[in-house]
């Protein structure tokens, strides 16, 4: 008789399974299994509290879960028909003992599956809620499958070897503890990096933290494949045997044998074969976090030169940095494997090399971290390296452990460490490098297309004395440059008043140069101003008070412009330091400041001399504070030179330096200047029901008394930007997925100024407006806060309440008008020269961000003493809009990338409530479905056999 074979394990499989669903124990199981991933969730890594936008929490429980889960459903399925007496039938049997062997198989995976499924609510809730990845959700699932079928495999083998039932589950939960241990973090610990990364491979649960960050790898499937195989295939042998007489070693018996052993010998090799092959893997998550992105492969192609990359890695390192260092091993062979032979990558480790570990010191500069080690026998200090080094040509620069990484400090008092984004550190590194070579080679190299200066100056003799001998000083500069730019390079002179005046009628036009005079009131007028063009772009040069000395340095400023990929020069105006006795400090911006540093040439720009350093490529205003006119002038003219001007300033700032919480008048000396330009902040604080949480000062009523308490409340004042308030289209900010913002104020933009205007920054619809300087949270008796949302009609401090989207950043680029224009009043103008540019070109902008403090280095730590981690959406903001002002927008998609910058929205505790009785309360409706189907199935089961019966 022919047996079907997928009849058979079919057959198996659904018998399995309706015996299952029979068992009230089995119900248990299942409902424990749900209850228990509900309760990690949401109580043990506290979802809410931990505030990423994640699943990893249920997850990361998931391979100790599954080992009791996995025990529970093999320990009956061949102790049973062993104790039971039926396991003489099946061994006797003319279908394959490999058919019974796949479908109980089956039906333990499907149970698995079932079970799997009451966690779906989960990711599905946080999806509805916040900005989830769906891949590491996707990764998670499929690791959790792939190291259930291997649990199940192991635990069928050993039901397979006993009769209790018992004894199956503690062996088989025992075996599955150790195959998880021997890769897990707190074992690998106790060994150095090399022995650690090889037991990582050995283990379960290594693997399954790879495939669980969204990184599927072949290697990694291949091995659950190889241990579910194996296991399946020695669990057919141990039933084969059964069926053996005893110390009768026939042909069959040694081909069994034989068979059994090549497989798994087979199985082995092809592990260690595939391990030295480079790796085969992809990446699921968004943004491709740990993958090598399409600017990447363009500056890699950009390399003219040999790139070194070199991983200092040591064998004795921090706990929490080991697992670390197999994933940068791997990134850092996808840089070589695009580098198409341009690129080299070497791991070494300097303890081990004197020669290696002296030339990191003393060349360049990478030096041992002392990280302090415990365990239950002794608390040791270990000094490791945890640096990467990226040389090309001359040029150098190595990247240490709190460059790559980023801590989460979770509510559970644990600490979580992951990769920050290693691709834009990296890359980053390469392409400033890159631009350092290049820097000391010819400038020209790096410039495309041909460049013309065109100088529009009059004829000698209309020109002053001192203009004249500045003139003659720079030709011969120009010439220079001329003859060493291989043909990329022309210099041109034009006087406009030729032709009747027709191209001074033109350059005032497009440009706004307007004749010059040397004092007021002078009749004799001329013209003097340089720029520089090509078929894209026109430049103007500034004249840096006329000085030859300068001239070269202002001409390589303005080539730069025409020169991708070289680093532009950012000038920055912070305020001064206004501390005093008796006066509370302002803001301070550190934090800022290095975070441009990394990526640009930093100028601090004192603007009260009334000029911009003339190499800037853009300024960047933060925090104003009493500019004079000098200040003033110095901006307008910038603007007027089609530059672009950030602006970071308010009508106020808060003043947190005391038990009190109140906001500070501020003035910007800039109200004037922006409302000339159809810009107006208004003098009053914008809040918002969508807020950040932060540690404040509260003030309690209780009776008769006040208490005053350090709370960490939602505060309506941090506002939390998401999409659609952070422009999801705009470059600047449709990466990053959340910005709290502090203490801002609403902008007013005048629409009809033939302005292109674009909204980067816009509340919620739920924000309303307020104008007390009194900004601490005080609770009632009642319990109603003094900072709650509006009701219909009210008035709180002296500003109706009405509920509307503001906006809280813009950006107006187009034609401006100098506000110095009309010198009447404006004694500054005409005290130069060089005169006044009344109208810039349309490459102008203006960015105007209404808050003082939401990048101040103080504000910057409360969010990161409320969320628990590194918090950089302000600093990414800036250097987003640097990038895409500047036009260097290779980086900028992937900047933003993050493991823990993906936040919850703000909630009510009720909120918080409902959606954990939510997932509850699914799971369990999803028990009652799978009861009322195998209730179903059991009243057709009966009918059936009723019927059969009858005839």
């Amino acid at each position: 008789m022919r047996v079907a074979t997928n009849s058979v394990a079919r057959r198996v499989a659904q018998k399995e399974v309706r015996l299952f669903f029979s068992s009230p124990v089995a119900w248990l199981f299942l409902a424990t299994f749900a209850a228990a991933t509900g309760f990690i969730f949401f109580w043990v890594e506290s979802f809410f509290a931990r505030n990423i936008a994640d699943i990893r929490p249920l997850f990361e429980w998931m391979p100790i879960v599954l080992i009791f889960l996995c025990a529970s459903l093999t320990m009956r399925m061949w102790s049973e028909e062993r104790q039971n007496g039926t396991l003489e039938h099946i061994l006797t049997q003319p279908a394959g003992l490999w058919q019974f062997v796949i479908g109980k198989f089956w039906a333990c995976l499907t149970l698995l599956l079932l079970a799997l499924v009451s966690t779906l609510p989960l990711p599905i809730t946080v999806a509805l809620i916040a900005n989830l990845d769906w891949g590491p959700v996707l990764g998670g699932y499929l690791a959790t499958v792939l190291l259930g079928a291997t649990y199940l495999a192991i635990g069928l083998f050993v039901s397979a070897r006993t009769d209790n039932p018992i004894v199956s589950l503690i062996t088989t939960a025992v075996t599955c503890s150790i195959l998880y241990l021997l890769g897990s973090t707190m074992f690998t610990g106790f060994f150095d990096d090399r022995t650690g990364e090889i037991l990582r491979l050995l283990g379960s649960g290594a693997r399954f933290e790879s495939i669980n960050r969204g990184i599927i790898d072949l290697r990694d499937l291949l091995y659950y494949f190889s241990l579910t195989l194996a296991f399946l295939a020695l669990n057919i042998f141990v039933l084969e045997k059964q069926r053996w007489a005893k110390r009768a070693g026939t042909a069959r018996q040694r081909v069994w044998r034989s068979g059994v052993a090549l497989l798994l010998g087979n199985l082995v090799l092809a592990n260690i074969w595939l391990y030295g092959l480079p790796a085969m893997r992809t990446d699921v998550t968004e943004g491709k976090l740990f993958s090598i992105s399409q600017p990447t492969h363009h500056i890699l192609n950009e390399l003219e030169e040999p790139l070194l990359i070199r991983g200092y890695f040591s064998e004795q390192t921090h706990s929490l940095l080991a697992p670390l260092v197999p994933q940068l091993r791997d990134l850092m062979r996808e840089y070589e494997v695009a580098g198409e032979g341009k690129v080299r990558v070497e791991f070494v480790d300097p303890a081990q090399d004197p020669e290696v570990e002296r030339e990191a010191n003393t060349r360049y500069g990478i030096a041992a971290t002392p990280f302090h080690i415990a365990d239950r026998h002794q608390s040791s200090l270990v000094n490791a390296y945890f640096n990467i080094l990226v040389a090309y040509g001359s040029e150098h620069k190595s990247l240490g452990f709190a460059d790559l990484i980023e801590v989460h400090a979770s509510p559970s008092a644990t600490t979580e460490v992951k990769l920050r984004n290693p691709e834009y550190d990296i890359t980053h590194a390469i392409k400033k490098v890159i631009f350092d070579y290049r820097s000391g080679a010819n400038l020209f190299d790096g410039i495309d297309e041909p460049v013309e200066f065109i100088g529009y100056v009059s004829a000698d003799e209309r020109l002053p004395k001192f203009l004249r001998a500045y003139r003659k000083a720079i030709r011969p500069q120009l010439d220079l440059a001329e003859q060493n730019s291989n043909g990329k390079f022309s210099v041109r002179f034009i006087e406009p008043e030729a032709n009747d005046g027709a191209v001074a009628t033109r350059i005032e036009d497009q440009w706004g140069f307007k004749p010059m005079t040397v004092a007021e009131g002078d009749t004799e007028t001329f013209y003097f101003y340089m720029t520089l063009a090509d078929s894209q772009q026109v430049v103007e040069l500034p004249t840096e008070n006329f000085n030859p000395a300068s001239f070269r340095l202002i001409l390589d400023s303005g080539l730069k412009r025409f020169a991708p990929g070289l680093t532009r020069i950012v000038a920055l105006a912070l305020p001064a330091s206004e501390g005093a006795q008796g006066v509370a400090a302002g803001p301070t911006f550190t934090n800022l400041e290095r975070a441009i540093s990394r990526d640009y040439s930093l100028r601090m720009e004192d603007l009260s001399d009334g000029s911009v350093t003339p190499e800037a490529d853009i300024l960047a205003v933060i925090a104003p504070h009493k500019l004079d006119d000098e200040s003033v002038f110095a901006i307008d003219q910038f603007l007027m030179r089609g530059g672009t001007v950030i602006l970071v300033t308010s009508p106020f700032t808060a003043d947190t330096s005391s038990a009190e919480l109140k906001l500070r008048e501020r003035d910007s000396g800039l109200q004037e200047w922006l409302a000339h330009n159809g810009l107006t902040i208004a003098e009053t604080a914008v809040l918002d029901t969508q807020s950040s949480s932060f540690h404040a000062p509260v003030s309690r009523e209780s009776g008769d008394y006040d208490f005053r308490e350090l709370q960490l409340v939602d505060y309506p004042y941090f506002i939390d930007l998401r999409a659609p308030g952070l422009a999801p289209n705009h470059p600047a900010t449709r990466s990053i997925p959340q910005l709290t913002m502090a203490w801002a104020s609403p902008i007013t933009v005048k629409r009809d100024t033939g302005r292109n205007i674009s909204v980067l920054l816009k509340s919620s619809p739920n924000a309303w407006l307020r104008k007390s300087r009194d900004v601490m949270p005080a609770i009632d008796d009642n319990g109603l806060s003094n900072l709650r949302p509006p009701s219909n009609g009210e008035k709180t401090g002296r500003s109706r309440k009405t509920m509307a989207a503001r906006n809280l950043g813009v950006v107006m680029q187009g034609r401006f008008n100098s506000f110095f224009a009309d010198a009447d009043g404006r004694s500054i103008a005409s005290a130069r020269p060089s005169g006044v540019l009344d109208r810039s070109p349309e490459s102008a902008r203006i960015v105007l961000y209404a808050s003082n403090d939401f990048m101040n280095d103080r504000i910057l730590k409360s969010l990161v003493a409320a969320s628990g981690t590194q918090y950089l959406g302000p600093l990414d903001l800036l250097k987003n809009t640097l990038d895409w002002a500047l036009q260097d927008e290779q980086l900028l998609q992937i900047r933003s990338r993050a493991h823990f910058n993906r936040t919850l929205p703000p909630m009510e505790r009720q909120a918080q409530l409902l959606i954990e009785y939510f997932n509850y309360g699914v799971a369990l409706l999803w028990l009652l479905l799978l009861a009322l189907v195998a209730w179903l199935q059991r009243v057709l089961l009966r009918r059936r056999y009723a019927r059969g019966l009858s005839l």
